[in-house]
């Protein structure tokens, strides 16, 4: 294939996502509630000239996507994920649409580059590789954001039995509800100790009760290990129940779950690494039996 034929390609695939994006811009489309009224929230500040010069391209690529591409074209958005590892949401988008650019254009370049050398490849190959290598990058960030959310959350889950013991431990030395949890919250110097105490000095400010910023935390990060510790704050501020017993049950209680998730992945790892054992037995078998194999058919 030529270079003049390739950067054709590539033009017409430019012309194409354009054309499309246009018409899908263009086409009546039902507004996302969720997203009209996070737009329409006096709390939610725009991005200012100041913030997007501060990020950097990648970002200011997603926030220009937010304004000017319609909702539905981003599929699914793993808002509670981002919000868990405190990615911007411009950011997650910029790395779609770069992706997806990415995956676009490397098909025809790779095409330019064996035409060059000589090779010759049907126009069908580089455009159908072209499309499902952008659908696919496309994608990939999704993934990304979800495997690494489900990481921050065994972290968060790990972490949060020693705040819970940490919380009985000052609840028996006397203090409040809300002083020992935000004494507990001091302690830790990891980043689920600065959320939790990012929320509790939030809550204290607008003068929420503690276990129900906790409870938002939990629905909006999707933890639902947050429900049951706010449940048990709830007793002891609400009725003044004795807690240090629950708390260290519970404490015990997401440690034995944890323990016994990492035993099921580690006998699942361990169960994966008998495959390549298997197979490399059975080529081993195939090259000591395939020499006779040979050897008599070529007799007979």
């Amino acid at each position: 294939m030529s270079t003049s034929l390739a950067l054709s390609i590539a033009a017409g695939g430019s012309i194409g996502l354009g054309v499309a994006l246009l018409i899908g811009w263009l086409t009546p489309a039902r507004v996302d509630l969720g997203d009209a009224l996070t737009r329409l929230t006096p709390t939610h500040r725009a991005p200012t000239l100041e913030d997007a010069r501060a990020a950097d391209p990648t970002e200011r690529l997603g926030r220009w996507a937010m304004t000017h591409l319609p909702a539905r074209v981003w599929a699914r958005t793993p808002r509670a994920e981002l919000t868990l590892l405190n990615r911007p949401l411009g950011r997650f988008y910029g790395d779609k649409l770069t992706f997806a650019a990415v995956g676009l254009l490397a098909p025809p370049f790779l095409t330019t580059l064996y035409g060059a050398i000589g090779l010759q490849v049907p126009f069908v190959i580089p455009a159908t590789a072209s499309l499902l290598c952008a659908a696919g990058l496309f994608y990939l960030p999704n993934h990304n954001v979800v495997s690494d959310a489900a990481k921050a959350r065994v972290e968060f889950r790990r972490t949060l039995s020693g705040f819970i013991e940490l919380v009985a431990l000052e609840r028996t030395n006397g203090s409040g509800v809300r002083q020992s949890l935000e004494a507990a919250a001091d302690i830790g110097n990891t980043w689920v100790f600065d959320r939790i105490d990012e929320e509790l000095n939030r809550a204290n400010l607008s003068g929420v009760a503690p276990w129900t910023a906790l409870r938002e935390v939990g629905d909006e990060l999707g933890l639902p290990e947050l429900h049951d510790f706010a449940d048990i704050m709830r007793l002891s501020g609400e009725q003044g129940a004795a807690i240090y017993t629950n708390l260290r049950a519970r404490a015990d209680t997401m440690r034995a779950a944890l323990l016994g998730e990492e035993l099921a992945a580690a006998n699942a790892e361990s169960e994966r690494m008998t495959i390549p054992g298997s197979l490399l037995g059975v080529v081993f078998m195939g090259l000591l039996i395939a020499p006779p194999l040979l050897r008599m058919l070529l007799h007979t």
